[in-house]
């Protein structure tokens, strides 16, 4: 039976959440259960990509990773993939009526991480940022306002913001396996190798402004989604507080983390917040 089938499938995307990143997939409990695998289905679907031009670097990359695209688009077309983590996200992509041309845009930033090393210009940045992680947070924001339009679009920019703020924090905070083990530099007009304070505090004090903007959007969050979203910025945000006191010349050496007890005591604080409709 296919729905047999498209069950396993999306206990695939959820394993592969809850197997890559224990901070999404807290927050991603903290959803609504009738929108948590759906996120699921997207964040297997992102991760198999990313993964593919980050890790796998004993096979051919560029080879899996025109395979993985020649089965999403199959995927897409008939709703059907053999690939469980494909088979999951097409369901979700069908469901909520999701842009084609936000998948599209996200597979061409993968697929520049297979050979583009340099983001020279802001606008190369903010292509890629576009790409990796704005359309991310699009998909999800369908899910999140139920495939309405008019609240979407509301939301859209905010969503975009809150996605680049998540993708600049993970930017700094993987500078050193970037630079050192892919030889990739995302910052425009950065010297990594000699990294400052003063270049340190721009970037901060860009991601700022994101979270900013992006905050204003999760307070009009329907409730279902509100909490869950809440608990992705206020873990990032601390990410981004301990990048604020690291030095400068230590962020390339070492991996800013947020201990389990602290992801904790956020989820703890953030529920009173919401209890108390503080948001």
């Amino acid at each position: 039976m296919k729905s047999l089938f498209d069950d396993v499938s999306k206990s695939c995307s959820k394993v592969v959440t809850k197997s890559y990143s224990t901070s999404f997939s807290l927050a991603t409990k903290m959803l609504a259960p009738s929108i948590r695998q759906d996120i699921y289905n997207i964040y297997g679907f992102v991760r198999f990509a990313d993964e593919i031009v980050d890790t796998f670097h004993d096979f051919n990359k560029e080879e899996l990773f025109k395979r993985f695209e020649e089965d999403l688009i199959h995927a897409l077309e008939n709703k059907i993939s053999l690939n469980p983590i494909l088979n999951a996200f097409q369901h979700t992509y069908h469901y909520y009526n999701i842009d084609y041309k936000l998948v599209e845009a996200f597979m061409n930033s993968m697929k520049m991480d297979l050979h583009k090393k340099k983001y020279l210009t802001d606008e190369e940045y903010k292509s890629y940022i576009y790409g990796s992680a704005d359309v991310v947070g699009l998909m999800c924001l369908n899910i999140f306002v139920n495939g309405d339009k008019e609240k979407y679009n509301q939301l859209k920019q905010s969503a975009m913001s809150l996605g680049s703020a998540f993708q600049k924090v993970n930017f700094l905070r993987d500078l050193k396996a970037d630079h050192d083990l892919l030889n990739r530099t995302y910052f425009p007009n950065t010297d990594l190798n000699n990294l400052d304070e003063a270049s340190k505090l721009e970037i901060i004090e860009e991601i700022e402004q994101d979270f900013a903007k992006g905050l204003q959007g999760i307070k009009q969050l329907p409730m279902e989604a509100k909490f869950g979203v809440f608990i992705a910025y206020r873990y990032y945000r601390q990410l981004l507080k301990k990048l604020k006191r690291t030095p400068a010349f230590e962020i390339k050496n070492t991996r800013i983390r947020v201990p389990n007890y602290k992801k904790f005591e956020l989820l703890t604080r953030s529920y009173v917040k919401f209890q108390l409709n503080l948001l």
